[in-house]
């Protein structure tokens, strides 16, 4: 009976170890994530330096990533197609788009609720027309 304890003890140690292993590996990629996002900076892009086509960008801050595809034509966003949006909970971002549409800049307030991927998705627009890689 006590080596049947000792395997049991000795077992659970081994079991606490590998938890606590894992949710340090996650803390870091949380705070790697957050810091990611943090310098996130969103520049204006001049469109009328920009010449007609199709531009693709992405932008990877690990819990989150965005890639478009941006058509520019006569100096102005003509479309813009999420084409990748990986998120936890920030859906709703999506809807930046239109605003960017509409007021055919990247200066827009990003969506409540969805910051970071708000972040990230105008980061992807940027991108896509400036070849930045993020």
């Amino acid at each position: 009976m006590k080596k049947f304890n000792k395997k049991m003890i000795y077992a659970g140690i081994v079991i606490l170890l590998i938890g606590l292993t894992g949710l340090g590996i996650y803390l870091k990629q949380v705070s790697d994530y957050q810091h990611k996002v943090s310098e996130l900076s969103i520049q204006n892009v001049s469109l009328q330096s920009i010449k007609d086509g199709i531009y693709n960008g992405e932008c990877d801050v690990n819990f989150i990533k965005a890639a478009v595809e941006v058509t520019i034509k006569d100096g102005k966003y003509a479309r813009i197609i999420l084409v990748e949006h990986k998120n936890d909970r920030g859906q709703a971002a999506e809807a930046i788009i239109d605003e960017v549409m509409t007021q055919q800049s990247l200066k827009v307030d990003t969506v409540s609720g969805a910051t970071n991927s708000s972040k990230v998705i105008l980061k992807a627009i940027e991108t896509a027309l400036t070849n930045e890689s993020k």
